[in-house]
């Protein structure tokens, strides 16, 4: 059970009375997770000002429709501006997302401003490994300084899950604190990307360990793209007649000479991929306390021109990229009706190619 905040809209998809109502709402899956049932609770109202504080508190907006008037205020300002955003949201799609990953999720979602509208939808899939689910994501819509920021992201942990949970709290907003953001977001990228990884290690006794790769993606207004990554969580865009794999897999074997001069060694045992130290198959993680000094987190950034070519994004961790090439994820999304069914399609297949490890996918849908 989850608290979940209900708004009235009227047809057009204007918010009507500014009507807010605390409930609870409980999962009722069907086969693979498609279809969520809401069941509203009689727990009384809740003032716009703990409304506030409890949206800045998800990981995720939940707005559904409202099935009840309840209380009506007159609302001004930041206020307002905040309650029409998710009423925006609410009216265009109906949205379910978790605070943390369980062995099975799918969800959707659209964008609304700019030249090109986007639609978005993601699916993730335990793996086979006997530990709990260490794949996170990031997929929704938020609304920042007057622009529609589109936030997507996969954080795939290894050796326990509280790094990429740490990430999937924090990365982002730490990205949009940084001053730098709208005027030199490359540098504020990396900016938030080092002190995030600062954070994790100065907080290493709770959180562990463990490390986890990023591949983060900032959509703004629908026109641009920004995406960085670190490990090989990956991102691939569809325009035109191009599959474009927009970041880079940070394979120890290919940054060998870095690992080296930081003091590392790369081993290259037969049978097995190569790993920094013997341990790590990735040459840029978060995290990784006992091996920081030959490690980076320092991400690769590029940035994208959103236009009426544009047709798709796939962010997706190893679990997809080891057993399905870019282009066949590309073509398995070009088949289905939605980004949601297309992303579901992408963790199926790999489930049957054998993929281990666990598997996250988004797809995001562009629509001039």
């Amino acid at each position: 059970m989850q608290s979940c905040f209900f708004f009235f809209l009227g047809l057009d998809g204007q918010l009507q009375s500014p009507t807010v109502k605390r409930v609870q709402i409980s999962h009722n899956k069907e086969k693979e997770g498609e279809k969520k049932l809401f069941f509203p609770s009689e727990e009384g109202e809740i003032s716009v000002g703990n409304l506030i504080l409890c949206v800045l508190g998800f990981s995720y907006d939940q707005v559904v429709w409202l099935e009840q008037v309840v209380h009506e205020d007159k609302l001004v300002g930041e206020e307002l501006e905040l309650m029409n955003c998710m009423a925006r949201l609410c009216f265009f799609s109906c949205c379910s997302q978790f605070s943390g990953p369980s062995s099975s999720e799918d969800v959707k979602g659209k964008g609304l401003q700019g030249p090109v509208r986007f639609t978005y939808g993601f699916s993730l899939v335990k793996g086979k490994a006997n530990h709990p689910m260490e794949d996170y994501h990031v997929a929704k819509i938020v609304h920042v300084k007057g622009h529609e920021l589109g936030l997507f992201a996969i954080f795939d942990g290894h050796l326990g899950d509280k790094v990429p949970a740490y990430l999937q709290k924090n990365l982002f907003n730490n990205i949009l604190k940084e001053e730098a953001f709208w005027m030199h977001p490359i540098t504020a990228i990396s900016k938030a990307y080092e002190k995030t990884d600062k954070s994790i290690l100065s907080h290493s006794p709770e959180l562990g360990k463990g490390g986890s790769t990023a591949v983060t993606a900032i959509l703004i207004d629908g026109r641009k793209l920004w995406i960085a990554n670190v490990g090989d969580s990956r991102g691939v865009l569809a325009m035109g007649r191009e599959v474009i794999q927009l970041t880079v897999d940070h394979e120890p074997s290919k940054e060998r000479c870095d690992i080296e001069t930081r003091g590392g060694f790369v081993s290259n045992m037969p049978g097995d991929v190569p790993r920094v130290n013997g341990q790590l198959a990735v040459s840029r993680a978060f995290g990784d306390k006992s091996l920081k000094l030959h490690l980076s987190s320092e991400p690769n950034i590029r940035t994208v021109d959103i236009n009426n070519d544009t047709e798709l994004l796939i962010l997706a961790s190893d679990g997809v990229w080891k057993v399905i090439e870019n282009q066949e994820a590309v073509d398995i999304a070009r088949k289905c009706k939605d980004p949601h069914s297309a992303a579901k399609q992408i963790t199926s297949e790999a489930v049957k190619r054998d993929s281990k490890d666990d598997i996250s996918c988004i797809v995001v849908r562009f629509k001039g």
